[in-house]
């Protein structure tokens, strides 16, 4: 007699070993185990041998599909296929797909390369993926995706408005394909077909002031600020040391030579490929004696910690980033007209466009990566007597300005 669906969920291990097996004819049965598994069996008769074929688990399996599958296996072996082996067969193609799949090779891609990046970086490029790439193309084998798929992905970024992002997917996804090339798991890099396919990014670059008279006006308004010690000098020093925020706000007393005029940004700090923040030297800044008075002042409040601008809630931090935006805001100047990485921006467009202090000198002190002749991305050294004149002559420059609001010639550097 068949089986029932109610006599197969009533069912129950016995352990005197009778009624453990439950037929539902044409040698298919439930086996009872003593573990209370009921697992969908069939027997059949290939090549001259007895063989079982596993079904599946009840009640993951149902009866109806356990029959659907008895019905399959029947038809394989009425063609002379053994079903077990077709099985099998299918699994190694499941398991081969899997390997092979966009996903999978894009993960072994990040697993590789991921040591030569920044971790903030590495990070970034396997969020994008997850986020906007896996769910659409990740489980497709490599070799069966087209532009039209990978285009279709880079749509769905472009409409929510991050064409940005949609142009670093689509370059992501094309070094997944070209290593999937590379290791003999796809044809060609089917993005290469997708050049144009987007509309290009006009990039938006930090919100600066750059005419001398209102560079005077923020400078005093710097001087006028009535915030915290720390902020005013972090504020007073951003513009005469133009480094990076970070770099700014992440600084330690160590990295200090007051008696030397010298400030040595570890190159773990500086925004370098993962290789380069590991081997690459610090990076020195040269400073004035105007920025060696502001920092002896502060090291007396600060000097007995690690960062000169600790958070106000912790010494073991430091500033929160947002706390010189901030402090701008506060001075009346918002996000569109200038911010604390702004002052790069400020240094360079002054000095090179309008003082005409020689571009290489100043790239060299905003740790710029340009190569030098010899091939070098960065040596610590380079034009270091011309740059300690240059950041004297700097400070200097911005005090004349604030007092006078007047433009005047930057002297001769190098």
């Amino acid at each position: 007699m068949a089986l029932t669906e109610l006599q197969a969920k009533n069912a129950r291990y016995n352990p005197d070993g009778k009624g453990n097996r439950l037929t539902d004819g044409d040698r298919m049965y439930l086996q009872l185990t003593v573990s209370g598994g009921k697992l969908w069996r069939m027997n059949y008769r290939f090549g001259g041998k007895d063989k079982t074929l596993s079904l599946g688990q009840y009640p993951e399996i149902s009866l109806a599909e356990a029959r659907r599958r008895r019905a399959s296996a029947r038809e394989r072996l009425a063609t002379g296929i053994d079903p077990s082996e077709a099985k099998k067969a299918e699994k190694r193609t499941q398991r081969l797909n899997a390997e092979n799949s966009f996903e999978a090779i894009a993960r072994e891609w990040h697993t590789k390369y991921i040591s030569t990046w920044s971790d903030s970086h590495g990070n970034r490029i396997l969020r994008r993926l997850e986020v906007d790439a896996f769910p659409w193309i990740g489980g497709r084998p490599m070799a069966s995706i087209t532009p039209p798929d990978v285009l279709d992905i880079l749509r769905r970024v472009e409409k929510r408005g991050a064409l940005e992002t949609a142009h670093r997917l689509r370059g992501n996804v094309g070094q997944v394909c070209r290593y999937a090339v590379a290791t003999g798991r796809a044809e060609r890099d089917v993005t290469g077909d997708l050049r144009g396919a987007l509309p290009p990014v006009h990039p938006e670059h930090m919100a600066a002031i750059t005419d001398p008279k209102e560079v005077a006006e923020l400078l005093r308004a710097i001087d006028g600020y009535s915030g915290s010690f720390p902020v005013i000098c972090a504020l007073r020093l951003a513009p005469m040391l133009f480094q990076r925020p970070g770099e700014l706000r992440f600084a330690g007393w160590e990295e200090f030579d007051l008696d030397g005029g010298t400030w040595e940004i570890p190159g773990a700090r500086m925004k370098r490929r993962k290789q380069a923040k590991a081997t690459g030297g610090a990076h020195i800044v040269p400073l004035s004696s105007q920025a060696v008075t502001i920092l002896r002042e502060l090291h007396a409040l600060t000097g007995n910690g690690h960062f000169l601008f600790p958070s106000i809630r912790t010494r073991t931090r430091p500033m929160s980033e947002n706390t010189v935006n901030a402090a701008l805001r506060r001075l009346g100047y918002d996000g569109e007209t200038m911010t604390g990485h702004g002052f790069r921006a400020v240094a360079r467009t002054i000095m090179v466009e309008r003082l005409h202090v020689p571009a290489e000198i100043v790239e060299a002190q905003m740790a710029h990566a340009v190569k030098n002749p010899l091939g070098r991305a960065y040596d610590r050294t380079v034009f270091l007597d011309q740059r300690r004149e240059m950041m004297q002559s700097w400070a200097n420059y911005l005090d004349q300005l604030k007092a006078s609001a007047q433009i005047m010639p930057l002297p001769a550097v190098g």
